[in-house]
């Protein structure tokens, strides 16, 4: 479930060993932004806010008339040098409306890796405590954005 982005060559190289274009590649004071086209025709948009263990996404779709997703805010490992940044998905996720509440995602599938011993004890506690932090922060300022300027992240999501 390790996911590296080269910064350099603005490529992100998945576990399969696909290596997918990205059209935005930058890092950020606050973490790094990167953007791609997918295979359904939508626009994903996805923020690595590495102090936070977080990783933020959300698919527009290419049709302007069509209703934004969610945005999803997942536990991640971040480890990054200069050259690249490199992310072990936790599988524990929040689910942000636009609009509406937050709820946790994905739980069954982090349980098992749990269970399995695909996630680390320590790297389920860091999961648990990112995602119910992340979600106590983003219900009480009511929206990604207000959150985002909570955590020292000005720009617009």
């Amino acid at each position: 479930m390790m996911e590296v982005i080269d910064v350099v060559n603005s490529q992100r190289r998945q576990p399969s060993g696909y290596v997918h274009h990205l059209e935005v590649c930058q890092v950020e004071r606050w973490g790094l932004a990167v953007e791609c086209a997918t295979p359904d025709h939508e626009h994903e948009i996805t923020w690595l806010l590495a102090d936070l263990g977080l990783r933020l996404t959300k698919f527009r779709p290419r049709n302007r008339h069509a209703r934004p997703g969610p945005s999803t805010l997942t536990a991640v490992t971040i480890h990054r040098d200069t050259r690249s940044w490199a992310t072990t998905d936790l599988l524990l996720s929040l689910e942000v409306p636009d609009g509406g509440r937050p709820r946790v995602t994905r739980a069954a599938e982090f349980a098992s890796a749990v269970a399995s011993g695909a996630i680390r004890h320590s790297e389920a506690d860091y999961a648990f405590r990112t995602v119910h932090r992340t979600l106590d922060e983003i219900s009480m300022h009511r929206s990604v954005n207000q959150w985002l300027a909570y955590r020292g992240v000005f720009d617009p999501w």
